[in-house]
């Protein structure tokens, strides 16, 4: 947290113009955060005076999808920011919420302490990211993860020095930031007190979070006192159904001596003398009393146990006559796959909302996203698990044989039929799912028959034959843009809008920020109970790495890898890897940069790396600049021009 005694405006404008002028960071006054921040602001190209080039705000639909990837942040904040506001609705304050770039995405308060142009700089839309705002609170803590507050002079840009503002990050249950809380007003009604209420309603927030991402597992509520059970400075970890830390708030994972790189990864035999199942035994006869807890380092603490999901560990019923150990709780399909990254979870909660409402999906991606595994999970959490799931790659048939592949045909149809006929996959689908992979390379003539199997809900078998009606979940997917393919004549448009009741993007392998997790999970599930590690260079050459090949590269590296090791080896390193692989890797962990000999350079640089990490995908790589789309255009542009 960061918290200090106010220092003079006229010293800090002094400060800030020896940096700007003579490149002198450090100064008397200026603490080590606020040197940071305004080093950070220069290099960015920003200039503390003079007017502010930014004015790309996210509006209409572009803000409605981002704040669609921020639902679950938004519906867990909203109730803790209105009573905040409750708290500061008199100071001339406003509460903000932003997105894990900077954006804002809810606001509550009264802007009437703002100018016309000031109000828009404070709207949803609005980004407060560093590198188009300078140092203010939302984008300061963004970038030091941590709780920070700026005050009148202490922002980079002299045109936000009438604004007091103090921010605090929100994590997820994966440790991951989920966004930043805010309370920003007039500098002279700034109040000692307010950097410690906002850090509270993050953590209100946080807590908020982890109850709900965990809901379907084992979620352990403990304090130093049974007093301190419920509330926000409780402690929450999370366990899988085997006893595996799968999600925590901070204060758990502090009050253990923990951090994020712990989860997925540590026991409950690992932090507790007592066994899982033996507590759980007593705990259940407690009568809904906290019981102690002790650690393997000798600590001491009371804990509840808040089990949610199909199984439910009761807390405050009667004792049962058998003190049997309760059933655990599973986690479905879906929460298997996932593994912390905010976009396919996103995508994922969206598409569990639709299910059962007979809406089809179309699922994007690129190669080897895992579109078919998603699609799989999908119908095992649907009403329809119990049927068949048919599944048809539209790409990897001959076109000659796709119209009798997809829709049957009857005895003795056509030269090579067989003599009982085939049913077709559509109707083996039947109750079920049907998932058509790749549909972007399905010919045209097919498109044509399909759209009308779709709009009529029944198929009628080539050769002839009576109609017969058509029951399934339709998933689609394809690494296309089907909307080019549209306008380029090449996919029909009436079927794209039946197929597209809702698209689904899945985030490519290099754009997810749980490769960790992923890297350790299928380590396990190759090698289980062997407690293999990566070597920390090695894991961090994964990191970097662009990954063309997505999941399934990573499966085939990661299993070449673990046959590759001896029964000596406890760690995969560089020898255990593909040959052809080692080379890229090490390049782009080692690649010698020229540095850069002034700030234009300097930001061409990082564009030309943030394109590079996306393979050209300018959306992708503004989100990892922290700046809006429009400026990354412009920026290119300027940059082709000099």
């Amino acid at each position: 947290m960061r918290s200090h005694p106010l220092v003079p405006a006229q010293q800090l404008r002094q400060a800030r113009q020896r940096l700007t002028e003579q490149g002198l960071a450090a100064s008397p006054g200026v603490d080590a955060l606020l040197a940071r921040s305004w080093q950070r602001s220069l290099t960015a190209g920003l200039s503390p005076i003079g007017r502010l080039h930014c004015q790309d705000n996210l509006v209409g639909p572009a803000l409605q999808r981002s704040r669609a990837l921020s639902h679950e942040l938004i519906s867990h904040s909203e109730p803790v920011m209105e009573h905040l506001f409750e708290q500061v609705r008199h100071s001339h304050s406003m509460v903000i919420l932003a997105d894990p770039q900077g954006v804002l995405m809810h606001t509550r308060g009264d802007l009437d302490f703002l100018s016309k142009a000031e109000r828009v700089a404070l709207t949803c839309g609005a980004s407060w990211a560093e590198s188009q705002r300078g140092t203010n609170a939302i984008g300061t803590a963004l970038a030091e993860a941590q709780e920070v507050e700026i005050h009148g002079a202490e922002h980079y840009l002299e045109r936000n020095g009438f604004l007091t503002c103090a921010a605090a990050p929100i994590f997820s249950a994966q440790g991951q930031l989920a966004g930043i809380l805010d309370i920003s007003g007039e500098q002279r009604s700034r109040h000692p007190h307010t950097l410690g209420l906002v850090g509270t309603a993050a953590r209100m927030i946080e807590n908020s979070l982890v109850m709900a991402s965990c809901r379907h597992q084992l979620v352990l509520q403990f304090h130093a006192k049974a007093e301190g059970i419920g509330s926000v400075a409780q402690g929450l970890l999370a366990f899988s159904e085997d006893g595996w830390l799968v999600g925590a708030n901070r204060r758990g994972l502090a009050l253990l001596g923990l951090g994020a790189v712990d989860l997925q990864r540590t026991a409950w035999a690992q932090l507790f003398e007592r066994a899982l199942q033996a507590w759980l035994g007593s705990l259940r006869q407690s009568g809904g009393r906290p019981l102690q807890l002790r650690t393997q380092r000798g600590e001491v603490f009371y804990g509840q146990l808040q089990g949610r999901g199909p199984t439910v560990v009761t807390m405050g019923s009667a004792p049962t006559a058998r003190a049997a150990s309760p059933e655990p709780v599973r986690a479905d399909a879906l929460q298997r796959l996932d593994s912390g990254d905010l976009r396919w979870r996103a995508a994922a909660d969206k598409a569990r909302r639709v299910l059962g409402k007979d809406i089809p999906l179309l699922i994007l991606g690129e190669s080897g996203v895992g579109k078919e595994l998603f699609a799989k999970a999908l119908h095992e959490v649907s009403t329809r698990r119990g049927k068949p799931f048919v599944a048809v790659n539209c790409a990897a048939l001959p076109e000659s044989l796709i119209e009798s592949e997809l829709f049957g045909y009857a005895p003795g149809a056509f030269t090579g039929a067989r003599s009982q006929g085939s049913p077709g996959r559509l109707r083996e689908a039947q109750g079920g799912t049907l998932f058509l992979d790749e549909i972007g390379d399905m010919p045209l003539a097919l498109q044509t028959r399909l759209l009308r199997v779709l709009q009529e809900r029944e198929v009628q078998p080539l050769g002839g034959g009576a109609p017969v009606a058509l029951d399934v979940q339709l998933l689609c997917a394809t690494h296309q843009s089907l909307a080019q393919a549209v306008s380029e004549g090449r996919f029909r448009a009436d079927l794209y809008y039946r197929i597209n009741g809702l698209a689904l993007q899945l985030p490519a392998l290099r754009e997810r920020t749980d490769l960790d997790a992923l890297v350790d999970r299928v380590i396990e599930s190759l090698a289980p109970d062997q407690g293999l590690a990566l070597e920390p260079d090695l894991r961090e050459a994964l990191r970097a790495y662009d990954w063309p090949g997505n999941l399934r590269q990573l499966h085939q590296v990661l299993r070449t890898a673990v046959a590759l090791l001896t029964p000596q080896d406890s760690r995969i390193g560089w020898a255990h890897l593909p040959d052809d692989l080692v080379a890229p890797l090490q390049q782009r962990v080692a690649r010698p940069v020229r540095p850069a000999q002034n700030l234009r350079e300097l930001s061409q640089q990082a564009i030309a790396q943030a394109l590079e990490n996306t393979r050209g995908n300018v959306s992708a790589a503004a989100r990892q600049l922290g700046i809006a789309r429009q400026t990354l255009y412009r920026r290119l542009q300027a940059g082709a021009a000099d």
